[in-house]
């Protein structure tokens, strides 16, 4: 929406531009591994138009390889801010996992690490998520505790399993 526009949202020099955010829309996508609850944001004009999940759109399959090409953008993002450095010290880390389904050739329970910190000032970050490949063995938490430190984590006061 914000390239749509030309201005980031609560931005003042959107204010009177004639076409703005108007909220968004709720949409459920039938796709191979069920359904999928999504929001679709709107501009006052109603020339908006996704690129993922087109207008009314209700049922998806597979993303295509030329729609992730479109968003490479969005690649280069995800990739910095898994790469991004942390905070020396977290007065408290949650290390836990979830299990989703994902689907590769077939649909399978696979789980999600994550790390949820909260900062010396008291505001919650995620210092990373990663995927497993079912096992929760030493090596994978290990791999996951080494990532960690190597980002810049000297000290966790309360790390909590």
């Amino acid at each position: 929406m914000t390239d749509h526009l030309g201005y980031d949202k609560h931005d003042p020099t959107g204010k009177n531009s004639g076409n703005s955010r108007n909220g968004t829309r709720a949409n459920t996508m039938l796709t191979d591994v069920g359904p999928v609850d999504t929001t679709v944001p709107r501009d006052r004009e109603g020339s908006f138009e996704p690129k993922i999940v087109k207008k009314r759109q209700k049922r998806r399959r597979r993303v295509p390889p030329d729609d992730l090409h479109d968003h490479g953008q969005v690649l280069e993002s995800m990739a910095e801010w898994q790469n991004r450095p942390l905070d020396a010290v977290y007065p408290v880390v949650f290390i836990d996992a979830i299990h989703v389904k994902i689907r590769d050739d077939a649909v399978a329970n696979r789980p999600i690490y994550v790390a949820l910190a909260v900062t010396t000032e008291g505001r919650r970050d995620i210092p990373g998520l990663w995927a497993g490949n079912g096992g929760d063995g030493v090596k994978h938490w290990m791999h996951i505790f080494t990532e960690i430190k190597n980002r810049g984590v000297n000290d966790v006061l309360m790390p909590r399993l």
